[in-house]
């Protein structure tokens, strides 16, 4: 049983849009993919035909991970107004102990990731040590290496 993820709404219809796509349009093409390799012969010594199973077997695990996030999820609501402590769907600014240059995190599911800020999840290390903190706080966490400190520097939503 998988751990229960919290997402946002819209992390939640891109998923179920995804997940659509994939077991409709994304079958059918690496069908189509499969068939078309099989034309070409011999299977043993076949790249596109094993090319086209492995994206088979990759799309398959990715239908498989979707799945298992949708039946096992929480809505959250999105932050609209500034908050003061950081808890899921809010970004924070974090600077390590010893570093120079800040790093903004947003505090969710993996599946929330976007192309302009890391994300950090609610159950890692540092997303625990995070929680309930607030701007100022200084907090440590378990690293693979020994204990990191980090201090928080803004919350924003």
């Amino acid at each position: 049983m998988s751990k229960m993820q919290q997402l946002s709404q819209n992390a939640y219809d891109r998923l179920v849009a995804e997940l659509t796509d994939l077991t409709t349009r994304g079958r059918i093409d690496i069908a189509r993919k499969i068939e078309a390799a099989r034309e070409l012969g011999d299977l043993s010594e076949n790249g596109d035909y094993h090319a086209a199973k492995e994206e088979k077997g990759k799309m398959e695990g990715r239908i498989m991970h979707i799945e298992s996030v949708l039946e096992d999820c929480e809505i959250i609501e999105e932050i609209d107004v500034q908050t003061d402590v950081v808890s899921p769907g809010v970004t924070v600014s974090i600077l390590y102990e010893g570093d120079e240059t800040p790093e903004l995190l947003l505090v969710g599911s993996i599946e929330e990731k976007r192309d302009d800020i890391d994300v950090v999840s609610p159950g890692s290390p540092l997303g625990e040590a995070l929680l309930g903190g607030k701007a100022g706080d200084i907090v440590s966490f378990e690293a693979p290496h020994g204990v990191l400190k980090v201090e928080i520097l803004s919350i924003g939503s």
